[in-house]
């Protein structure tokens, strides 16, 4: 069911601090999107009723539309793709469409913006929102012209009247339609899909201008009179305390105002401060000085020993063992596998880190009755919650005690959902009395970030005499996410053993999928496509090694594998388990089903525009491989040359069938940051921990593909009028396979342990 609602001025002015214009509506969201830590520590994507509205739609007397948009903008375009959907059925003149982000307020249903969720689970009600005001000022304009609103039309921010030709324009329209009831939102005419004019093609993006001209206003840019600069020196290991500190030095630094000790948050970690020593002061290089002249003695508590390269020696041990069953089909256990048909293989992954180009920051000033927040943030609803409960407010009765205004975010791949530094600044403010303005150093955010888990995955296939496969068995062992919310936690929950490994939609008769029980020692977290990245690496890898021994062609391989076309519904298949990205629709059954067709056309359209089964010289090579998430379908094709031991990337294609496409330029824009980062995180970046503490420190030793690395890069995108799927994140899980199974084909050297520069110069 979708509710629209029109508001007043005051009404409009009190949810969302802005003016409003003559008709102003606003949408109750049908599903809200929460995270929640369950018993066993797991993250889920709980889809619950909500009445919140959610989207806000105005339009003033001079007909200028003003949408504020709900969701968080870190460069992936949303500020401009949920207002294109918007402008659509309205049948709005693009020109005169601006976008404004909403600050945190429950006002908006849910901004959580992760799980490139965004477009897919709001695409159906954010058309009606457009709907229902089209619809207001097509019954304005009949009445105006005393005609049956079946004698009106809609038509690039006009109506027109379909018996003589005449028009008014929406802002003629805006207060008379103001008056009128607003009309069943279930119920309102939407556009075919062919008569698109707005999405589907790209636009001028919202806000482009003003990042052009450095006038866009990020979380470093906050600038508030009587602002502190704080920076924090955090406890080198999770879980350390300060045992003593002598600030002596740092407070004769000129510009430092005082050495305040944060304090100690304990376990689960969940996403609060790590606690340290802050160095206040009048301006950012004051406080990086002061920071510098700190001495620390720390404890560094239960995790001190923890060394990662021990750690993911003991994962593939535990992976090459039997393990707790997520899915089952047949009995594969019964068995005996015939040698030489048989591959057996464990890949790795190391932890890996985020690095969006702008670090973390925050601005908090707590005052008597208030307190306001600036912060770049992807979960701005879960940051306020946090803020009340750090101020010992209660969440329901004081949510106008805190104003928590939102900024856009330069990238944020996960790390930017947990509020963490938004918390630092609000504890600083208090301490204070004055407005603080945490700044994070690229050293602070490679070292004290929310990590993807180090894992090992375990492959094992029996050929059979036509080269398919009808004994399989997989395992994966890595931390959980939900570990961070209850530091017992020791499997990966349902939701995230979804990610590309108990949904593998092969045909095999016999098939086991398991997983271990393991330790945790670093705040892990969702870093862009989580499981999928280790999942779908051992995946695609594994695929390509099948397909080498049998001696056909990797993609043959694949289809072997897939079977015949089919809808596969993993729940069926022996996954009860499987939450299929928080995705729902009417159907339950239709609700988790993913589409065999869809998968062999994507890969077949990535290998025939990159020609990627050309005969090369020798040392050079294509690998290609194929994946599903976030209910999108991804291929990728990559050449490579290995020549003295150093690989050369060539060329990388990647192809991408998310269903109906609202911006392509986005889209384009998504698929080759998906390829700079698979071949970063491929070929040379690693996190690594000694003594509990992470190594790293800056792009030089966790170093992201620079431009003289980054090979020609095509995208393309197939045209279809399925239902949206994600975006943001699909784009990567194939990467990292295509990379090293053409890194084999070219040299013979099979990569199963990342990054390829432990094996091979790159």
């Amino acid at each position: 069911m979708s509710v629209i609602k029109r508001l007043n001025r005051r009404q409009f002015l009190s949810l969302t601090g802005r003016t409003g214009g003559a008709l102003v509506l606003a949408s109750a969201m049908p599903m809200a999107i929460t995270v929640n830590a369950n018993a066993a520590g797991a993250v889920e994507n709980e889809q619950t009723g909500s009445t919140d509205l959610g989207v806000f739609v105005s339009i003033d007397e001079d007909g200028e539309v003003e949408i504020v948009c709900h969701r968080m903008e870190m460069g992936q375009g949303i500020l401009t793709s949920t207002p294109q959907i918007i402008a659509e059925e309205l049948c709005a003149d693009w020109n005169k469409v601006t976008a404004v982000l909403g600050e945190a307020n429950t006002a908006y249903g849910d901004q959580n913006t992760g799980g490139s969720a965004s477009i897919r689970h709001h695409f159906e009600h954010t058309r009606r929102m457009g709907a229902v005001a089209r619809d207001m000022l097509e019954q304005a304009a009949a009445q105006q012209w005393g005609v049956a609103k079946s004698d009106v039309k809609a038509e690039n921010h006009v109506v027109m009247n379909r018996n003589n030709g005449k028009k008014i324009g929406f802002a003629e329209l805006a207060t008379a339609a103001a008056t009128l009831p607003v009309p069943d939102a279930d119920t309102v005419s939407l556009k075919s899909m062919e008569d698109f004019s707005i999405v589907g093609k790209d636009v001028q993006l919202q806000g482009l201008e003003n990042i052009v001209r450095a006038k866009a206003v990020y979380a470093q840019d906050i600038q508030l009179p009587d602002m502190l600069i704080a920076s924090i020196e955090r406890p080198p290991v999770v879980g350390g305390k300060v045992k003593s500190f002598d600030a002596s030095e740092a407070k004769k630094v000129t510009g430092v105002i005082d050495v305040l000790p944060l304090k100690d948050r304990g376990f689960p970690v969940v996403v609060n401060p790590k606690s340290g020593i802050a160095v206040v002061a009048t301006n950012t290089w004051a406080a990086l000085e002061g920071r510098k002249k700190l001495k620390i003695e720390w404890d560094d508590g239960e995790h001190q020993s923890h060394d990662s390269q021990a750690y993911k020696a003991d994962l593939v041990s535990k992976v090459n063992t039997k393990a707790k069953t997520v899915r089952a089909v047949g009995d594969v256990y019964q068995h005996e596998f015939n040698p030489e048909r048989t591959l057996e293989a464990t890949y790795t992954v190391p932890y890996h880190h985020h690095m969006s180009m702008e670090t973390p920051a925050a601005t908090a000033h707590v005052q008597k009755d208030r307190t306001v927040v600036w912060s770049g943030t992807q979960a701005p609803q879960w940051g306020k919650r946090l803020v009340l409960a750090e101020l010992g407010l209660d969440e329901e009765k004081d949510q106008d005690k805190v104003e928590f205004n939102t900024t856009l975010m330069g990238g944020a791949f996960g790390r930017k959902s947990k509020n963490d530094f938004t918390l630092e600044a609000v504890e600083l403010s208090q301490m204070t009395g004055k407005p603080v303005k945490v700044v994070w150093s690229r050293e602070d955010d490679v070292k004290h970030g929310f990590y993807h888990s180090v894992a090992a995955n375990y492959m094992k296939a029996e050929l059979t005499d036509d080269n398919r496969s009808d004994y399989w068995i997989q395992r994966v062992a890595c931390p959980p996410i939900g570990w961070i919310f209850d530091d017992k936690a020791k499997v990966q929950s349902d939701n995230l053993l979804s990610l590309g490994f108990g949904d593998v939609p092969f045909t095999a008769k016999n098939m086991a999928f398991e997983t271990q029980e393991v330790s945790t020692h670093v705040r892990t977290g969702w870093v862009r496509s989580v499981g999928n990245i280790n999942n779908h690496f051992a995946l695609g890898s594994f695929v390509d090694e099948l397909a080498d021994k049998a001696g056909i062609p990797t993609r043959v391989m694949w289809m072997n594998l897939f079977g015949e076309d089919r809808l596969f519904n993993p729940r069926e298949e022996g996954f009860e388990g499987y939450s299929h990205y928080g995705q729902t629709v009417d159907n339950e059954n239709q609700g988790y089903i993913l589409d065999i067709a869809r998968f062999k056309a994507v890969l077949n359209r990535v290998v025939e525009e990159a020609n990627a089964e050309e005969a090369l010289p020798d040392g050079q090579a294509w690998g290609i491989s194929v994946a599903y998430s976030f209910n999108s379908y991804a291929a990728a094709a990559t050449k490579v040359e290995v020549k003295d031991n150093t690989v050369t990337p060539l060329e990388m294609h990647t192809a991408i069938d998310c269903g109906l496409v609202i911006t392509p330029d986005r889209v384009k824009s998504q698929m080759e940051g998906a390829m700079i980062m698979g071949l970063s995180m491929t070929l040379e970046s690693e996190i690594t921990v000694k003594d509990g503490k992470i190594v790293q420190n800056n792009f030089y030793d966790y170093p992201v593909s620079r431009i003289d690395k980054v090979p020609p890069m095509f995208v393309h995108i197939v045209n279809s009028s399925e239902a949206p799927g994600g975006v943001g994140e699909p784009g990567l899980p194939p990467i990292l396979p295509s990379i090293t199974n053409a890194i084999y084909h070219a040299s013979g050297v099979r990569v199963r342990d990342l990054p390829v520069n432990k094996t091979l110069k790159v």
